[in-house]
């Protein structure tokens, strides 16, 4: 199964939980806000051993088009952070807002084949 397809079954067989909307302060820099909803696949794991990390746009029913990658050296862990349902702006919005926290983030956008 190719990656994106992987991904694509995760999504469909899990439950998005947003615990973070659009608009949410960071929990820790109260200066940087969420600029699109985010949370987690619920029953899967990521990096940091919680749910796999998802930040969720408003191009609903794109689906999974891209990912952006993280090394948090602060934490020692890296991840694969989903892009579920974002236009190219609200990637972008996903990729500047790790950036603010000092992470940043590569972004893999998923090709049409």
């Amino acid at each position: 199964m190719e990656f994106f397809e992987a991904l694509d079954e995760l999504v469909r067989t899990s439950d998005v939980v947003v615990d973070r909307p659009r608009g949410t302060a960071h929990p820790r820099y109260q200066e940087v806000v969420y600029p699109l909803d985010h949370g987690y696949l619920r029953g899967t794991t990521g990096g940091d051993g919680n749910g796999v990390d998802v930040f969720a746009g408003t191009a609903r029913g794109a689906g999974v088009v891209g990912v952006l990658l993280t090394a948090d050296v602060g934490k020692r862990d890296a991840e694969v952070k989903i892009l579920l349902d974002c236009a190219p702006d609200e990637a972008e919005l996903a990729r500047e807002f790790l950036a603010a926290l000092g992470i940043g983030g590569h972004l893999v956008e998923r090709v049409s084949g």
